[in-house]
């Protein structure tokens, strides 16, 4: 763990000394003078990122309660001084606590945890931005309340409400996790506290019920956006259903990839509301969740797993060169009908087919304990991620997907509490969007493992269903941070992806801090319209400026 900076990164300025004094003061009459960090005050966890390059903050706001935000604004605006909202932070890989633009104070919203509403009938809740994935999953086993949390890889200590701001999605029934938002309250700007129209008509229960109200739809404009500081957010959560159940499944040959891309979409047409998300993991990424990053000595001349070293290790372990996991909800008769449908749509493409309920992979996890040696070793770690994944396609936050963020650099794991810009790791993602048809996906990963390795980056590919038509693909950007050159390299190689794969369709779903103005730029009439937006409800770019756009047209000094 680091107490200061972080080896391979380039110190901050200290920009509190842009800040003007009165403002400092009159922010600290509204939360207190322990809640307001200047300087080397400013905690590590606001200054900390998986990457170096970005701003760091002039100040950091701790709010206390809503209410108080208006008036933290108010003295923004009277001071001409950007504020960047955060729920918790740990938004890794695309930014962390960093603001867009430099000398942005920091306005930390973590401590908002409200759980303001809960229909137990009716499976809406009402959070607050500081409400982690952990803390709903601990309301609701608490209560006996038997749904499912949102969840996403990124773990326990992640904001419920930012994950859906940025259009997150996971592999539980309701996958796309912005569409399962039904309302919204903001705070613009000016101080003025938005609410949504049926909530403004005196029927605040049907805003809750009823995404998308009544006149002009408005709760989108604050996703990937800084029209609003968004306080609390009303989301439809997905009951727990009787049966669940994992399928697991190999390609055993790389060439199989296209047609089963075809069968996968087929399925997911087939069998809406049963089959969940489908992951397809290539060898190399399901190595770094199973094996050791190997010693120096035995990488290429560009540091890089040689091919014959992957597909040696992928035989050791037992890991093809695609592994499919997917996700079955529903009645036990549903889920067995199901189960029988995939495997007669999957005969000839897929192999080692599986379908694992949490009693079979107890039942493993206590095999694996006794068998001796490196085979009941890996076994029990296969064991362990297992329960992992089902926990989470169960709809209970846990740290499974995080070891991968430290794998490349070789960190120590911690044992839980994982926190990957604060432990030293070196991260960028890159996912972009990808038409789920066979020549499509074919040349994405083509395109994709060509780039990386060229970028001296491991081709670490996973492709995630969004609906029946698109899939997303996660790609972590992992280098080592104690190389003060890796970061540029890494940073570079996302730029590439990012303009050359937007030559061949395919685009990210959301951007790092640092790829936003570029975005921005790239875009003609969309941009301008967001523009005239912002002016309308910011017109000094208070609220996180450049964010999915391009710079402000003025500094924070300006009159």
């Amino acid at each position: 763990m680091f107490d200061h900076q972080p080896p391979g990164r380039k110190p901050m300025p200290d920009l509190a000394s842009t800040l003007p004094t009165a403002a400092v003061s009159d922010w600290r009459k509204v939360l207190g003078a322990d809640r307001v960090y200047c300087s080397t005050e400013i905690p590590q966890h606001h200054r900390s990122d998986t990457a170096s390059g970005g701003h760091a903050p002039a100040a950091v706001l701790k709010v206390e309660r809503a209410d108080q935000i208006p008036a933290l604004l108010q003295v923004a605006r009277q001071h001409r001084t950007p504020v960047h909202p955060i729920s918790t932070g740990n938004n890794w890989g695309y930014g962390s606590s960093l603001p867009n633009q430099p000398a942005a104070v920091v306005l930390d919203l973590s401590e908002l945890t409200g759980i303001i509403h809960f229909d137990p009938a009716l499976g809406v809740v009402t959070v607050e931005p500081g409400v982690t994935q952990g803390a709903l999953a601990a309301f609701l086993e608490s209560g006996g309340h038997d749904f499912m949390v949102p969840v996403t890889g990124a773990g326990p200590t992640c904001s419920v409400l930012a994950n859906a701001l940025e259009r997150g999605y996971g592999i539980t029934p309701h996958v796309d996790h912005f569409a399962a938002v039904t309302d919204i309250e903001a705070v613009l700007a000016d101080g003025t506290v938005y609410k949504s129209a049926l909530h403004e008509a005196g029927t605040e229960e049907l805003a809750r019920l009823f995404k998308w109200g009544i006149g002009p739809y408005l709760n989108g404009l604050f996703t990937q956006s800084g029209f609003g500081i968004v306080t609390r957010m009303t989301i439809a959560l997905a009951r727990r259903p009787a049966c669940t159940k994992i399928c697991l499944f190999n390609l055993a040959d790389d060439r199989l990839l296209e047609r089963a891309t075809e069968r996968i979409r087929e399925l997911l047409q087939e069998l809406p509301g049963i089959l969940g998300g489908v992951n397809l993991m290539n060898r190399h990424r399901v190595l770094a969740m199973t094996a050791p990053y190997p010693a120096p000595s035995s990488l290429d001349e560009d540091g890089l797993m040689p091919e014959d070293m992957v597909n040696a290790l992928g035989k050791a372990y037992q890991i093809a060169p695609w592994t499919g996991f997917a996700t079955l909800y529903g009645t036990q008769d549903v889920v067995k009908a199901a189960q029988r449908h995939i495997r007669q749509k999957l005969r000839g493409t897929a192999t080692r087919l599986l379908f694992l309920s949490p009693s079979n992979v107890d039942w493993i996890a206590k095999a694996a304990g006794a068998l001796p040696g490196e085979i009941g070793r890996r076994l029990q770690r296969t064991a362990n991620t297992l329960r992992a994944s089902m926990q989470l396609v169960r709809g209970r936050p846990n740290e499974t997907a995080l070891p991968i963020t430290y794998w490349r650099s070789r960190l120590e794991q911690p044992k839980s509490g994982h926190n990957p810009a604060h432990d030293g790791c070196g991260l960028f993602w890159y996912a972009p969007l990808v038409p789920m048809r066979p020549d499509s996906v074919r040349k994405f990963v083509n395109f994709a493992t060509a780039t990386l390795r060229h970028h001296k980056l491991e081709p670490l590919i996973t492709l995630t269903s969004q609906g029946d038509r698109l899939f997303d693909s996660t790609i972590p950007l992992l280098f080592d941070r104690k190389d003060p050159s890796a970061s540029d390299s890494a940073r570079e190689a996302l730029e590439t992806l990012i303009t050359s794969g937007r030559s061949l369709g395919f685009y990210p779903y959301r951007l790092h801090i640092q790829s936003q103005e570029a975005h921005g730029q790239r875009q003609a009439t969309s941009a301008q319209l967001a523009k005239r937006l912002r002016r309308a409800l910011d017109p000094d770019d208070l609220l996180a400026p450049g964010r999915y756009d391009t710079a402000p047209t003025r500094t924070p000094s300006d009159g």
